[in-house]
């Protein structure tokens, strides 16, 4: 057992490990406890190539892995079973490519960028042009790239639309957790944490080093500032100044938050109260009873 110094003669475990930083020293110690098996490269022969598709070895392409037309990648990736990679994408050394990954054509992915399975990168955002009542929705050809930084690791089933005319950009090593929704435009910026489930509308700036807890909703076009904090479920409607720590539905200063949730519990208690005396005033009057 890992524990920090304060913690040597509390209640537990015989055996404790003393170190400054348990989380640190437990990163160091799961490598040499469980280490990763070695890979080793190979192309599949169910593997189809495009004319122009071209790699830098050591590389590993697993069962039906398809690569596009042009498609560049660099040395020591690898792609697993059943992942689409389109026309023209381009990713860089190092790259591991969980099953069913799929990167729409023009996507660029950098170095030492891990995609869990079920990444679908580069696909068309959500633009249509809205007519009168029983019109046909028409809709707005998306046309940029999406460009994942350096260092990157993107969970499960996530998905990042790529730009209508601009690109959409997440930053050096940026980490997106499962079942995210990136949409068009949007960039996120360097080492920013973002949980489960959270949705971020079209054009919406994240800058450096923030934290978004998960569920959380951004409704677009506005900037959420360097190193602000959201908490989970927030709804996010404006602007979000640079560290600021928001939560709630709508999203506010989470002091302010956090004040205004007790003073909902007070406010319960008083309208207990008020009913209180209603009622027996309405008693004094069924009895005739007199005011005191």
């Amino acid at each position: 057992m890992l524990v920090k110094p304060e913690y040597e003669q509390t209640p537990g475990p015989a055996t404790r490990v003393v170190v400054p930083n348990p989380h640190g020293a437990l990163q160091a110690l799961i490598p040499l406890l469980y280490p990763q098996p070695v890979w080793e490269p190979g192309i599949h022969p169910t593997v189809v190539i495009g004319r122009g598709a071209v790699w830098e070895d050591p590389i590993r392409i697993g069962a039906h892995v398809v690569l596009g037309e042009g498609v560049r990648i660099g040395r020591n990736a690898r792609i697993d079973a059943g992942c689409v990679i389109g026309d023209g994408v381009v990713i860089g050394d190092d790259a591991q490519l969980f099953p069913q990954v799929v990167c729409y054509p023009g996507t660029v992915i950098g170095h030492r960028v891990m995609l869990h399975a079920g990444v679908r990168l580069g696909s068309d955002g959500f633009g249509y042009i809205t007519g009168t009542p029983g019109e046909m929705h028409r809709k707005i050809p998306h046309v940029g790239c999406c460009r994942i930084g350096d260092d990157v690791e993107i969970g499960a089933n996530t998905t990042v639309d790529r730009g209508s005319v601009d690109d959409t950009v997440i930053g050096d090593g940026t980490k997106i957790d499962n079942l995210v929704q990136v949409g068009h435009n949007v960039r996120i910026g360097a080492r920013c944490l973002i949980m489960a489930q959270v949705g971020i509308a079209g054009s919406t700036r994240i800058e450096d080093d923030c934290i978004i807890a998960g569920q959380v909703g951004l409704a677009g076009h506005f900037t959420v500032g360097r190193a602000a904090r959201i908490a989970a479920q927030a709804g996010v409607w404006g602007e979000v100044p640079p560290g600021a720590s928001i939560s709630g539905y709508p999203a506010r200063d989470h002091r302010e938050q956090l004040r205004a949730a007790a003073a909902i519990k007070r406010l319960v208690r008083m309208v207990d109260d008020v009913e209180a005396l209603v009622h027996r005033s309405l008693a004094r009057e069924d009895t005739d009873e007199p005011a005191p």
